[in-house]
């Protein structure tokens, strides 16, 4: 079954606490929490802080997707802060010692991810795809939401899972970028099984019967 993650980032964070309420409610698989530095990405949101004010009031998985620079410094003040998934960027991560720092987060009892956005190849993850619980491939240039999904990154998902496959991996292909019920069925179809959406969730007027549409929608 498809995993959905709606992004807070569509949500009112004003009101993120009663956000991720609803958003367990209506059944969300996970809760997609871009953290974003204004250097990485030109935009700005939240840090861990604001990440472990949140735990206490959700049961929801935490999927915590670093846009940021260097994230290998911040990994502790994250999986301290509750998250369940920790998502690096692959053009931010230090490749040095990328094996060592997916080894650090697996020792602390979380799941690890590499991300990809647009113009960057799929095959720069596979070197660590043995390490991985999840590759995000980025539908939308990352740093804001409400952007229209690419549908020239298709044959990314397909060709990464055909390598998963060739490897006998469990590894869940993430989409993130414009996830809608228009989308979700090509996204789904190339051999992706986590969708992570924004205003197509938080912006409808039944988050629960939005969740349970896109799920119909993977599916068919």
């Amino acid at each position: 079954m498809a995993i959905i993650a709606p992004s807070v980032l569509s949500g009112d964070f004003a009101h993120l606490a009663d956000e991720a309420r609803r958003m367990e409610s209506a059944q969300a698989d996970w809760l997609h929490l871009d953290v974003m530095d204004g250097h990485f990405v030109a935009n700005l949101t939240f840090g861990a802080p604001v990440i472990a004010a949140l735990r206490p009031y959700t049961g929801l998985f935490f999927d915590v997707h670093l846009m940021i620079s260097q994230p290998e410094r911040y990994l502790d003040d994250f999986i301290q802060a509750g998250a369940d998934m920790l998502t690096m960027h692959i053009e931010a991560a230090k490749q040095e010692t990328l094996s060592e720092t997916l080894q650090k987060i697996h020792a602390a009892g979380k799941l690890a991810a590499l991300s990809v956005k647009p113009g960057t190849a799929i095959e720069s993850v596979y070197p660590w795809l043995d390490q991985l619980n999840m590759v995000l491939i980025m539908t939308v240039e990352p740093g804001f939401g409400g952007q229209a999904f690419m549908t020239d990154m298709l044959w990314k998902i397909s060709s990464l899972r055909k390598e998963i496959n060739r490897r006998g991996r469990d590894v869940i292909i993430q989409v993130d970028g414009g996830i809608s019920v228009k989308t979700i069925a090509a996204a789904a179809g190339a051999g992706a099984d986590c969708f992570v959406a924004g205003s197509a969730v938080f912006g409808a007027q039944d988050p629960a019967a939005a969740i349970l549409s896109l799920r119909e929608n993977a599916a068919i």
